[in-house]
């Protein structure tokens, strides 16, 4: 399914170590997370500022705070990982995370993928969806396919996951499709769970989080306002998440290194970044 999986991965793995030491990356880049999670910014959040000013919307989102950021795209720095880690470096921000589709898993671009992500010092390599994950037959090779990447990105330190909506909460007989891509696949693929899109879908982050433990590595905070509850907004400690019971699951059993924020509508005209800031600040009241 993959062709690259199996073509001389531990000779790529080895240049790849080496080119890593070559561009001088730091020692403890693959080290283990820290005793608790760090905040990110998915980008997504305010792609507007990113795709006016990438270097722009990247110093603003350090100057707020965010100790990395998790991509949804590279704009200026598409291919380049040495410039753009450079830009992290003088910005004092982490490679979160990313958000890639399946088609960079497959095939040749697999192997660019893992030299890309290697570079930039990006551990969690996430799909944010994707039409097999709820197909009947085809789940089932798609979480063949993500252990077969996990394997591929172990050996760097990497890893693979995938990033729900509401669909994924769908049922196949008696198991939600979440449930089903769980047990297919090994403890190595990350459930990034998008904690904002599982309450929408009535269910309890908290409880998914403590459902699979260590497997909660990287994860969304999402203001949202579920079934239009009355006088809440989309920020965060506004809106009707119980954050503090996802945050204390993610601690205690996710094996949780980034929470990563992500906003997506921004109440009362302000602008994406003003709301971004605003989520920040309530997570930061209950850190």
């Amino acid at each position: 399914m993959i062709s690259t999986l199996s073509l001389s991965r531990r000779g790529f793995v080895k240049a790849s170590l080496l080119a890593a030491a070559g561009l001088s990356l730091k020692p403890t880049l693959w080290a283990k997370g820290p005793a608790h999670p760090r905040i990110s910014l998915q980008l997504y959040s305010v792609r507007g500022d990113c795709s006016h000013d990438f270097d722009a919307a990247l110093t603003q989102v350090s100057k707020l705070g965010f100790a990395g950021v998790e991509f949804a795209g590279y704009h200026k720095y598409d291919g380049k990982a040495k410039e753009l880690r450079g830009k992290l470096d003088e910005l004092n921000l982490k490679a979160a995370g990313t958000h890639l589709g399946m088609n960079k898993f497959r095939g040749d671009e697999l192997k660019r993928t893992m030299e890309f992500h290697h570079i930039l010092g990006c551990k969690f390599l996430m799909v944010p969806g994707d039409g097999d994950f709820t197909h009947p037959e085809k789940s089932k090779a798609l979480a063949e396919t993500f252990n077969q990447v996990a394997a591929a990105l172990k050996p760097m330190g990497m890893f693979t996951g995938y990033h729900n909506h509401t669909g994924e909460f769908k049922k196949d007989g008696d198991k939600t499709y979440w449930d089903l891509f769980a047990e297919r696949t090994s403890k190595d693929v990350v459930l990034q769970q998008d904690c904002g899109w599982s309450s929408a879908a009535g269910l309890d982050p908290a409880e998914l989080v403590r459902r699979y433990p260590g497997r909660t590595k990287i994860t969304h905070f999402k203001p949202m306002v579920v079934n239009n509850e009355s006088g809440k907004k989309a920020i965060l400690g506004q809106d009707s998440v119980n954050w503090p019971s996802v945050l204390k699951a993610c601690r205690e059993v996710g094996g949780t290194e980034w929470v990563t924020l992500e906003q997506e509508v921004y109440p009362d005209g302000k602008t994406p970044m003003e709301c971004t800031a605003l989520s920040l600040a309530g997570l930061k009241k209950i850190w």
